[in-house]
């Protein structure tokens, strides 16, 4: 019988619940972990570490190697992610668009939220060309880092950029932007031209363009974005790419309900 008294106010109820989020998202990181791995980055004892992965296990949350006793993600966050995906209507409406757009461009299609101060991958199709180790889904990266995250920082209200570009920004490679100066002349330019782009911003050899998608009030909700080597992305190829996208962030858009209002 599980144990209710301790009030969810409680310090040490507030503790555990933290450091087993933060369990799983080591775990996450990692792959796989040990007990004594998962204490040592929890910085708690190998016995409380070893407790808490067993509780996470008993939820379907984490799961055990019978032969090596490491643990890894379970399948009850399937159910979970499930869960929240079923209220993304932006994942089943944007698929269709996605698809199209890794065939015609051979390349990564991700589409990108914002979370706080990142961007989230939530959805991702990879093209015929792409080789592709790891998924970004559920992957978070900073927005000024990332073709997603500079068209959610140039569509976003000016108060709230502000306040986003006040503090440091810090670089991923020796080609980001960590002027916040150089940044908003950038973001102007995504606004005019329609689409934004990084050339190895995020990591060595990675480019990336991005363009906006709507919801039915016109307020840019998500990120399209088509990401490759940039030796395949080069420079004279982002044009016509950044086109491609925003026909295709354009079509999500539609089926948001978005109509775009051209002027008589």
């Amino acid at each position: 019988m599980r144990d209710t008294s301790a009030s969810p106010d409680d310090p040490t109820s507030l503790r555990s619940v933290n450091r087993a989020l933060s369990a799983l998202e080591l775990v996450a990181d990692a792959g796989e972990l040990g007990v004594t791995e998962l204490g040592r980055r929890l910085a708690v004892h190998k016995a409380t570490a070893s407790r808490l992965a067993a509780t996470l296990a008993d939820r379907g949350l984490l799961e055990r190697d019978q032969q090596t006793d490491r643990y890894r993600l379970g399948f009850g966050l399937v159910r979970l992610a499930g869960a929240a995906m079923a209220r993304l209507d932006i994942v089943s409406s944007a698929r269709a668009a996605m698809d199209d757009l890794a065939e015609r461009t051979h390349e990564t299609v991700t589409i990108g939220v914002l979370s706080g101060d990142d961007v989230v991958s939530v959805d991702q199709v990879t093209g015929t060309r792409s080789i592709v180790s790891v998924s970004w889904v559920g992957k978070r990266t900073p927005l000024h880092t990332t073709s997603t995250g500079k068209v959610l920082l140039a569509f976003m209200d000016e108060e709230e950029r502000d306040r986003r570009l006040a503090g440091p920004l810090e670089g991923a490679t020796s080609r980001s932007v960590t002027s916040a100066d150089a940044l908003r002349t950038q973001l102007d330019e995504v606004r005019r031209r329609g689409y934004a782009q990084t050339l190895e911003e995020l990591e060595v050899g990675l480019t990336a363009v991005a363009a906006p998608v709507r919801q039915g009030d016109g307020k840019v909700l998500a990120a399209l974005s088509v990401s490759g080597p940039s030796f395949r992305l080069r420079p004279v190829d982002l044009p016509r790419v950044g086109q491609q996208t925003i026909e295709a962030a354009d079509a999500i858009s539609r089926r948001l309900g978005f109509v775009e209002r051209r002027p008589r």
